[in-house]
């Protein structure tokens, strides 16, 4: 058994950000993920380019250098690593936390698929990119079907459907049309999502409009078969041909390692965990919260620009709580 004072789960860019914390207060930490370095960024498409402009994605005073105003998953993905290289962090990659558990003294002991540790405190940064929101239709787990997107290779002069009209579902249209797929969007409200990345929503919008991209508003996916997908539109149901579908629903938080904790969530629709604004501390004390978990199923509130502060907080906390435990 290792014995730590924190342990941080999850390798993004918040989990790192309180890796660096934890290193300039010289406390014994670790970081577990289970995949690999920033592992949600890895799995974006390949050709995404981000929202954010690439100064506030910088942590650490380590200058975020990009081409362009908005830096690229690849310059992301060395970034990060850079970050992860010069700080020396202790990252431990492809260990999958399995369980946690608080003890009587106050401690954490957790159980990992390589280790076991036994940590003073704790810190959630986990995400939310590794559980897709389900439609939960018929033929939704047929093999033509995905939650995630890479490239637009696979679709050259295939029948996609593309479901969801937020940033994901935008590029994946514009970027498979223009690679010779027969691009039709299922939409559930009667436009395309407003905060669309706005060098990119005219685009949609005129492709839309001069009908390249065929567009179903105010509709929703009622079967998926082999050969054919069944909407239900506004005009009623229709019965398209298509080869594959790619639903980019967005995705939601793992809630089993807040489970074994008993941290409590809201009880409105969005399912926060509860945490202090300040301190980002869980309702169980010692237990931390970083990064866009906090949002719940609310996954538009917290993003890297706006979490990496979180890990300030944490550590000016546990150094502040380490100091009165020594007096």
């Amino acid at each position: 058994m290792k014995k730590i004072d924190v342990l941080i789960v999850g390798a993004g860019p918040i989990g790192l950000a309180c890796g660096i914390e934890a290193e300039k207060n010289k406390l014994n930490y670790v970081i577990l993920e289970k995949g690999t370095l920033v592992n949600s960024i890895f799995n974006y498409p390949v050709n995404m380019t981000f929202f954010s402009t690439s100064e506030k994605l910088e942590m650490g005073d380590i200058p975020f250098m990009s081409i362009n105003k908005q830096p690229t998953r690849p310059e992301a993905l060395e970034y990060y690593r850079r970050v992860t290289k010069h700080y020396d962090l202790k990252v431990n990659l492809y260990e999958e936390v399995k369980q946690l558990k608080k003890l009587e003294d106050g401690t954490f002991l957790i159980e990992s698929s390589k280790e076991t540790y036994l940590a003073e405190k704790v810190v959630l940064s986990t995400g939310f990119y590794d559980l897709p929101n389900k439609m939960n239709v018929p033929g939704e787990e047929l093999p033509k079907v995905t939650h995630y997107y890479k490239e637009p290779w696979p679709y050259i002069g295939q029948k996609v459907i593309v479901i969801g009209g937020g940033n994901s579902g935008v590029d994946v249209a514009l970027e498979t049309w223009r690679k010779g797929a027969e691009v039709t969007m299922v939409l559930k409200d009667q436009s395309v999502d407003r905060t669309v990345k706005y060098w990119v929503l005219p685009d949609i919008e005129n492709r839309i409009k001069e009908g390249s991209i065929k567009a179903y508003y105010n509709s929703s996916v009622k079967e998926i078969r082999e050969k054919e997908v069944v909407v239900d539109t506004e005009n009623g149901e229709v019965t398209l041909e298509n080869d594959f579908v790619l639903a980019m629903t967005g995705y939601k938080p793992n809630y089993e390692l807040l489970n074994q904790l008993g941290v409590e969530l809201t009880l409105d629709e969005k399912r926060r965990p509860c945490f202090d604004g300040k301190s980002q501390e869980s309702n169980v004390s010692g237990l931390y919260l970083a990064g866009v978990v906090c949002g719940g199923l609310n996954t538009r509130e917290f993003f890297i620009e706006n979490t990496i502060v979180h890990a300030h907080a944490i550590f000016e906390d546990i150094m502040s709580k380490r100091k009165q435990v020594l007096k």
